[in-house]
């Protein structure tokens, strides 16, 4: 690549000043996908930068409209112009060449009627069953997605606002502390948020259940019920709500590596029934599993896998419990051997 590309290379990309190699290597940079939300950020403050304001005189120069055909034409892809453009070509510029990257499409930049100011632009990640994605954010904090979870972030330029995520599913966060102490906020839709400046920590929302749980630093739990008091957690701490039940909430000391480990790879059992055990399975990979009787749902398990590896937990499961596993599609049957006694 042409050099490490910077907010500075991408401005010159969009004014037209770039070499044809630098243009080229700019364009490289947007197509990598682990580039998406900086480019988003840097779109978001570019715009704010050229024309923090609508027009007044009704020529509106985020024409989405009008960047979606540019965007699906791809044309300005195909040149480097050698003069500098005009504000509304240099942005519809940045879009389309930002889209054919998949930056755009979905989410797009919008100007709010009433206050005349350009809204954050929002990103969204997802991972498939089986597979996790580790998401870079534009302030250095990192998010490692669990199997068949989204997390979406705003790109907010500027402290006056918390940097903000929405999540479902399950996520570890690596928060980094900002010099201007500016706030990281994780929304769950379990009615409960979670308030941090830099640390590290889990947090689960499947299955109407809600949990945080805290590896370093400090975070603060918020309630959408407002009288209900804060909580901050400790390093090795706990929370856990379920919508079955709003008034409860589970608040303890957690042996908490265990609960990070998906991230590194592992699934982690420690004397873990085998009922949560097939609801795991079901969330990491999308199967269903079938427990032949409520009895057995009780059984406890102990142990470590690579999380890539479903046939290697089976058969870790088969000979633990003296099991027959039946694998039929996307369906995991359990249920007790023919040549064993019932379990009591």
């Amino acid at each position: 690549m042409y050099r490490e590309i910077d907010y500075e290379a991408c401005q010159r990309y969009v004014r037209g000043e770039s070499s044809l190699e630098e243009a080229q290597a700019v364009r490289a940079w947007l197509a990598d996908p682990a580039n998406e939300l900086l480019a988003h950020y840097w779109m978001s403050q570019q715009t704010l930068e050229l024309e923090p304001v609508r027009q007044a005189d009704g020529n509106d120069p985020y024409d989405y409209a009008s960047m979606r055909e540019n965007i699906y034409a791809r044309m300005q892809l195909e040149s480097v112009p050698t003069t500098s453009v005009t504000r509304p070509a240099a942005w519809r510029r940045w879009a389309a060449a930002a889209a054919v990257a998949g930056v755009v499409a979905g989410s797009g930049w919008l100007v709010h009627e009433r206050s005349q100011v350009v809204e954050p632009t929002v990103a969204s990640y997802d991972t498939p069953y089986g597979q996790t994605r580790v998401v870079q954010l534009p302030d250095g904090s990192e998010v490692t997605l669990n199997a068949h979870s989204t997390v979406r972030y705003a790109a907010t330029p500027g402290s006056e606002r918390p940097r903000e995520v929405w999540l479902d599913g399950e996520a570890y966060f690596s928060v980094k502390h900002l010099p201007n102490h500016q706030p990281f906020v994780v929304h769950t839709t379990a009615g409960l948020n979670v308030e941090v400046l830099g640390t590290k920590f889990t947090v689960y929302r499947r299955h109407e259940q809600a949990r945080v749980v805290l590896l370093s630093g400090k975070v603060q739990v918020a309630f959408a019920d407002t009288t209900r008091p804060k909580v901050i957690l400790k390093p090795g701490e706990l929370l856990e709500t379920s919508d079955q039940n709003p008034g409860k909430v589970v608040h303890q000391a957690v042996q908490s590596a265990p609960y990070a480990a998906w991230a590194d790879g592992k699934l982690v059992f420690d004397a873990t029934t085998i009922a949560d055990i097939a609801t795991r399975l079901q969330d990491t990979y999308g199967v269903e599993v079938v427990v032949a009787s409520p009895a057995l749902k009780q059984r406890k398990f102990t142990g470590t896998f690579p999380s890539n590896n479903l046939d290697l937990l089976c058969e870790n499961l088969a000979a633990t419990f003296n099991l027959q596993i039946v694998r039929r599609q996307n369906q995991v049957i359990l249920s007790n051997h023919p040549s064993s006694h019932p379990t009591p």
